[in-house]
């Protein structure tokens, strides 16, 4: 376990928990789709697609847990700067010439909110990516989510052009790709 993967998580009664991010395993996944209902009941997404995810590239799927509760997750996979993967698909394969760690979801319950936790797991995003040789992190966010990136270092993509601008509308109003420079 390293620094980045324990963040302390306090609770409303005054007590407090670790919360620990860990690899996702296939039986976590009713938790995570369980979770996904709740943090975006909007972008809603097939079991197949996370089932795939994890089978294409494991070391980028992790579980937030807490007392043995799955209180948030990440899903994360080698991508192409300003080519999105479709919502709700699966990818098929990983593309051979990857050049970024595209953040396909982190998501965090309510109560975990606030805690460090999303922190850790961005700070593993880096270090996976830093590993594999690429230099930036990509992701597609929701408009909620908008302020939140751009506090931790994203800025809003600005090449893809017609292509990327008609891929950001197949998932709904208010999306924003964004990337972010690797931190070592």
């Amino acid at each position: 376990m390293t620094a980045g993967e324990l963040s302390d998580i306090g609770r409303p009664d005054g007590h407090g928990a670790f919360a620990l991010w860990r690899a996702m395993t296939a039986a976590d996944l009713d938790r995570i789709l369980a979770i996904a209902d709740i943090v975006h009941p909007d972008y809603p997404e097939e079991r197949s697609v996370f089932e795939e995810r994890l089978m294409l590239y494991p070391a980028g799927c992790r579980v937030a847990e807490c007392r043995e509760k799955a209180i948030g997750y990440g899903v994360m996979h080698p991508g192409k700067l300003g080519v999105p993967p479709p919502l709700d698909t699966p990818l098929g394969r990983l593309p051979a010439d990857a050049d970024c760690l595209y953040l396909h979801d982190i998501a965090l319950l309510p109560e975990a909110r606030g805690t460090g936790l999303g922190a850790a797991v961005l700070g593993y995003a880096h270090g996976l990516a830093a590993r594999e040789g690429w230099r930036w992190l990509a992701l597609t966010s929701t408009p909620g989510a908008r302020s939140y990136w751009d506090r931790v270092g994203f800025a809003p993509y600005e090449g893809g052009g017609a292509a990327l601008a008609a891929k950001l509308a197949s998932y709904g109003g208010g999306m924003s790709y964004m990337t972010a420079p690797v931190r070592a």
